[in-house]
């Protein structure tokens, strides 16, 4: 039989979070064990209960709560064979850059040592941005796998690159990625 693999997705504060219901669904259908990580942003978009009634645990998003520490950055880096970062917004594909982490999600990004794949999901002007291509360049050269934005209709009403990946081509590049383990 087939080990199951640990999945942890990382979920950023964009419109495509929605997506992100799919991606969990689609990993959870194919026996992977999946946590979320949710970034506070993100649940203006998507609730933490949709997300863990899909993956069957608790999406996690605060580092702390009333009686002191939630799930921590180490236990969630440990269950990982693979972090993804679905959708991933400027903001947290700088603060990986630069080695911030300053919530759950970075944190965990930090203290894991295998494969990350990130999905970036923004505006086409923000895509295109110098200092967001120089992140991700940054960030490639370091070992993180992407699946690059496809080219369509923007939330903002626009068209053009930006858009988060299809499901499919997100799902098919981290099954690649942990084969290459």
């Amino acid at each position: 039989m087939k080990a199951q693999k640990n999945i942890v997705i990382g979920v950023c504060g964009s419109i495509a979070a929605y997506k992100s219901a799919e991606i969990v669904r689609q990993f959870v259908k194919k026996g992977w064990n999946v946590q979320v990580v949710m970034t506070e942003a993100s649940k203006h978009f998507i609730t933490p209960l949709t997300l863990s009634t899909l993956s069957g645990r608790q999406a996690y998003s605060e580092m702390f709560n009333k009686d002191g520490f939630t799930e921590n950055h180490i236990s969630i880096s440990d269950f990982a064979d693979v972090i993804l970062v679905a959708p991933a917004t400027a903001n947290v594909i700088g603060k990986m850059a630069g080695g911030i982490c300053d919530d759950l999600l970075t944190c965990a990004l930090c203290a894991f040592k295998g494969p990350v794949v990130i999905a970036p999901a923004m505006n086409e002007n923000m895509w295109r941005n110098k200092i967001v291509q120089e992140n991700v360049e940054r960030l490639k050269k370091n070992g993180y796998y992407f699946v690059n934005p496809e080219k369509g209709a923007l939330a903002c009403g626009r068209e053009g690159a930006g858009r988060l990946a299809g499901v499919e081509n997100i799902v098919e590049t981290v099954e690649k990625t942990t084969r290459r383990k």
